[in-house]
């Protein structure tokens, strides 16, 4: 196994998640690395945690990525939430990532969790994508 496409494959995702128009029009340029100190966009999308799995073969090295990508809103409601989730579900769900490094062979989404935090004033869904990708 190798975590060298790591980095490529974040990249790719920042990308395309920045670069869909049905998710900037809900969340503007609110697509983050980590989460940005100070003022907040209403709504806006955070790259996550990953969990990375050796899925190397005969052919070569490869591995299996688990990307969480968390949506969070003070909107009332989940709605607004639920609205750029959906985006940021259909701007990866298959979508033609081009890393810098390796190749992806395909990324899909796996399960979501939407909860209630900062004592009800804010929510959270964090949708979990798995990212297979080849050296």
């Amino acid at each position: 196994m190798s975590y060298a496409t790591s980095a490529a494959l974040q990249s790719a995702v920042f990308a395309q998640l920045s670069g869909d128009a049905a998710l900037s029009a809900l969340v503007g340029g609110g697509v983050y690395d980590a989460v940005p100190a100070g003022d907040k966009p209403a709504t806006f999308v955070v790259l996550g945690p990953e969990q990375v799995r050796d899925r190397s073969d005969s052919t070569g090295q490869g591995a299996e990525h688990r990307l969480t990508i968390s949506v969070h809103s003070t909107a009332a409601g989940f709605q607004e939430a639920k609205k750029a989730a959906a985006a940021v579900a259909a701007a990866l769900v298959d979508a033609p990532l081009v890393l810098s490094v390796g190749q992806l062979v395909g990324i899909g989404f796996l399960t979501a969790k939407a909860e209630r935090t900062e004592n009800g004033a804010a929510r959270r869904i964090d949708l979990v994508f798995r990212a297979r990708v080849e050296e």
